[in-house]
């Protein structure tokens, strides 16, 4: 979504009001959690739904 909203990881820690590192977390896939709120905040910044930047997949241990 970002690249279709040409927008660096950058500018979008500043719309959102997080950090870089959890930004950067979040968007390589190794976050275990995110608030709602962040989402809300992301999907508001990116203008999509939570769908279009969140995908499932089972964890195996």
């Amino acid at each position: 979504m970002m690249a279709l909203r040409k927008m660096s990881l950058n500018e979008l820690s500043a719309r959102v009001g997080i950090t870089l590192s959890n930004l950067s977390i979040l968007k390589t896939g190794k976050a275990k959690a995110i608030r709602l709120e962040t989402l809300e905040a992301i999907c508001k910044a990116l203008d999509c739904q939570p769908g279009d930047i969140l995908e499932y997949s089972l964890l195996t241990p």
